[in-house]
């Protein structure tokens, strides 16, 4: 939903005795005892259900199996229950990207104000760091009014990143060629109140109410570096509808996302992770953001057969039309008995395949409703968006079956931060 301009690595846990000391501390800052604080002061089903994480060193604790074991090792432990658990926030990465996708989403964009230079995106940097430690850890940020909200944070991660506008601030000469505008695409209707931005916050729980409260702290706090572009929410299915593993389903009611890189592959860091030769974005990747709207009025117009053509795959179970379960990998050569390619040559799975495996991105995308509207808010992470995003995305552009029933309407690329460590703060490197 859109709003205009103005409308993992080490942790320390905490015990319930020590939250009940944060928010009495917290009620007297409130009430005037202040002094000598200072300001700094991505379907996932957690680790309580013993369900892992993708990467143990994006989510130190993600390989625990009881809420307790992520109350020892989180950044700020857990309350008893279902939404206390808490994910570490530090790493060498930032947490999001590839820890379990969790069932709710929220892109928040921002435009700085044109006095918010290098010397105050530090201080806001700084802000930024406080309010993250805080609300992923299950405490309320300084001079939080509704620390409450924010004790249940159900796996809240916040993942940032900045783009073109906010590192021209700091120095032109260390952009990316990358960061800026996608190339027009001539299927592309994109719109203003969904695209572009010099910061993003991602933010991702199993609860909508971490979000929320999440997404207004940092709204409150951010206000005197920038102001709000646009916010787009998204979702999975709820946390234990679906077993570890399963790929999720979008609106169109196909099964989204089968081929992705895994982190066990060999190439899967070098296809997502920056290298040192990135300099301040070392530890950190690319990020690429499109709205993309779904005709699905008249793509329910359309037969089971007609539709599983456009696609390649098997409504039922996510298989490909040349046969085996969802993960058998497509035979793009095989033709049925009239002598033509059972994979039609315009089908959306083999347009979106490349024979170069360096294209391969890594797809975080969750679905949305907008009023009468619905759709995809499909998020990839790469390297570089030109080289591994852009030539998949043309293919798609030039002939897909599937452009029939979808339109491109927003777009936004960001360098995502490399991580942080305790008493560090996010994008220190670029602002070094």
């Amino acid at each position: 939903m859109a709003r205009s301009k103005r409308s993992p690595d080490d942790a320390q846990g905490r015990d319930a005795s020590a939250d009940s000391q944060v928010r009495l501390g917290r009620r007297a800052l409130l009430t005037g005892g202040a002094a000598g604080i200072g300001l700094g002061a991505v379907l996932g089903a957690g680790a309580a259900l013993g369900i892992p994480a993708l990467r143990p060193d994006a989510v130190t604790a993600a390989d625990t199996a009881t809420e307790e074991a992520v109350r020892a090792t989180g950044t700020g432990g857990a309350l008893p229950g279902f939404g206390g658990e808490s994910l570490p926030c530090h790493g060498v990465h930032q947490a999001g990207i590839v820890t379990v996708p969790a069932a709710h989403s929220r892109f928040l964009s921002y435009t700085l104000h044109p006095e918010t230079d290098a010397a105050a995106l530090k201080r806001m940097f700084r802000v930024l760091t406080g309010d993250i430690e805080s609300l992923t850890s299950g405490k309320g940020p300084l001079a939080d009014p509704e620390p409450e909200l924010a004790a249940r944070p159900a796996r809240l991660t916040v993942t940032v990143g900045v783009g073109r506008g906010l590192v021209e601030r700091v120095d032109p000469a260390r952009l990316p060629a990358w960061l800026g505008p996608l190339p027009a695409f001539n299927r592309d209707q994109l719109d203003s109140r969904f695209s572009g931005g010099d910061l993003l916050l991602i933010l991702q729980s199993d609860d909508l109410l971490p979000i929320a409260h999440a997404a207004r702290m940092f709204d409150r706090d951010l206000r005197s570096f920038a102001e709000p572009l646009w916010s787009q929410q998204g979702f999975r299915q709820a946390r234990g509808a679906e077993s570890d593993g399963t790929t999720m389903r979008n609106l169109m009611g196909q099964v989204d996302g089968t081929v992705n890189p895994s982190p066990d592959e060999e190439d899967f860091d070098e296809l997502l992770w920056l290298g040192a030769g990135a300099g301040w974005l070392s530890g950190g990747s690319a990020f690429v953001l499109r709205r993309i709207r779904m005709e699905l009025d008249t793509w329910d117009m359309v037969d089971r057969p007609g539709r599983e053509q456009s696609v390649g795959r098997r409504l039922a179970d996510g298989a490909p039309l040349t046969g085996g379960d969802e993960r058998t990998p497509v035979d793009f050569e095989a033709k049925n008995a009239l002598g033509f390619t059972v994979i039609p040559s315009a089908a959306h799975i083999r347009r979106a395949h490349s024979v170069d495996p360096s294209e391969r991105i890594f797809r975080r995308a969750v679905n949305y409703t907008d009023g009468q509207e619905s759709g995809l808010l499909f998020g990839c992470y790469q390297r570089d968006p030109l080289r591994q995003f852009v030539p998949i995305q043309r293919r798609l552009d030039e002939a897909d079956m599937l452009n029939e029933w979808i339109t491109h309407t927003g777009s936004a690329v960001f360098a995502i931060l490399p991580g942080f460590k305790p008493g560090g703060t996010i994008g220190e490197s670029l602002l070094a």
